[in-house]
């Protein structure tokens, strides 16, 4: 089901209700894509698991087949749309993981003889992607996410792809600015919206056609699905969206989806939390005698901050900083007691990595991606220190 409503309208195949304008984030993510209540029924309906669906007659009705529908889906796309773009006329549909999303508006939208502009200190798979569009005929440019570089490579171009703050570094460009540069000359424009969620940034208030998400990360905030998804405002262009998906069936099981919406209740709790705590650690690491190179960009005092503090209305929970040394950094991480070592990020459980260690990001090899959880901001921040000062012997 797509969530191509408008708040107070009926929304859905089920009837279901809408937020009601004006309300705050907290009470949007509590409620979002809820259905209509039934006396004796469940507030969130359980997991509908099924491949196909009574279909008596000619093949039309919300629900046909499971590679295409799932009620499921439809409270979860839904409940997304309201928290990316509250009162608006938008489409989401979910996908089996963030890559899927990322592919299916990648290679639904361009064609052989296109260009496209991607960052070049983007998540580490889209140098795979690259390559794989490149092989289909068509035109890669990139360019940092940091000073708007990829303004200088948009001419031509069909795509741009921004990914703000980027990941791992935690760049910041001016989305508004972009998008209205590309829309002049005729590119649709798609952000990953990751590491902002929608509680952080709304690249489609921002002028973004698509906004885009792993929601396996801080969106589910547990660390135990995988899932992907995409908003939209152009029915036109969303419909090669589905038709993507349906034609390559990244779909996510009913049980991810219907975790990933029991999750959103809890989003801006989470979110809240995690990005207080990331500003205590960020700040405790800034005011270490050793220059560690903090990037977090809701440090004033942060080369992204000025932009940041524009168009995002939180900052995220991740933190990076550089050690000296891999060495220096395994030492680190293995010194942490609150923080596991594990790739990823936006887990309520913090976690770190020397992210070197996977090649495909242009980092030192002693830096560390760290994503602050929810535990009590004197205990990480103390755990941190600790670490830091161990690993130094």
């Amino acid at each position: 089901m797509s969530t191509r409503d408008t708040v107070g309208e009926d929304a859905g195949h089920d009837g279901g209700r809408r937020a009601f304008p004006g309300t705050g984030e907290g009470t949007r993510a509590v409620r979002a894509g809820l259905p209509e209540p039934v006396r004796h029924e469940p507030t969130l309906p359980g997991p509908v698991f099924a491949a196909h669906f009574h279909l008596p007659g000619d093949p039309t009705g919300p629900y046909t087949y499971g590679r295409d529908e799932n009620p499921t889906w439809t409270l979860l796309e839904r409940a997304i749309g309201e928290l990316e773009a509250p009162g608006q006329d938008v489409e989401t549909l979910v996908f089996a993981s963030g890559m899927a999303a990322i592919s299916a508006v990648l290679f639904s939208q361009l064609r052989a003889g296109d260009a496209v502009v991607l960052p070049s200190d983007g998540y580490q798979v889209l140098p795979l992607v690259r390559a794989q569009l490149e092989a289909y005929g068509i035109e890669v440019r990139t360019a940092p996410t940091g000073g708007d570089a990829q303004l200088d490579v948009l001419d031509g171009a069909k795509l741009l792809w921004i990914e703000t703050p980027s990941n791992p570094g935690l760049d910041v460009c001016d989305v508004r600015r972009l998008a209205e540069a590309a829309h002049a000359r005729g590119a649709l424009v798609a952000v990953d919206n990751t590491l902002a969620t929608p509680l952080g940034q709304r690249p489609l208030d921002l002028g973004a056609d698509f906004s885009v998400a792993s929601g396996t990360k801080q969106l589910s905030g547990h660390g135990d699905i995988l899932l992907g998804y995409v908003t939209g405002r152009s029915a036109e262009a969303m419909t090669a969206v589905r038709r993507w998906r349906k034609i390559v069936g990244a779909i996510p099981g009913p049980m991810e989806a219907w975790l990933a919406h029991r999750s959103l209740a809890t989003l801006q709790l989470r979110v809240d939390r995690q990005c207080a705590n990331a500003l205590a650690v960020a700040e405790a690491l800034r005011d270490r005698p050793e220059e560690l190179g903090v990037r977090y960009p809701g440090l004033v005092d942060d080369p992204s901050y000025e932009i940041a503090s524009r168009q995002m209305r939180r900052y995220g929970c991740v933190v990076s900083f550089t050690l000296p040394t891999r060495a220096r950094a395994d030492r680190f991480l293995e010194a942490l007691r609150l923080v596991d070592d594990a790739t990823s990020f936006g887990g309520v459980r913090s976690t770190a990595e020397r992210r070197g260690r996977w090649g495909g990001d242009a980092v030192p090899e002693g830096f560390v991606r760290f994503s602050v959880g929810a535990e009590d901001p004197e205990d990480l921040v103390a755990d941190v220190l600790r670490a830091l000062e161990e690993s130094a012997g």
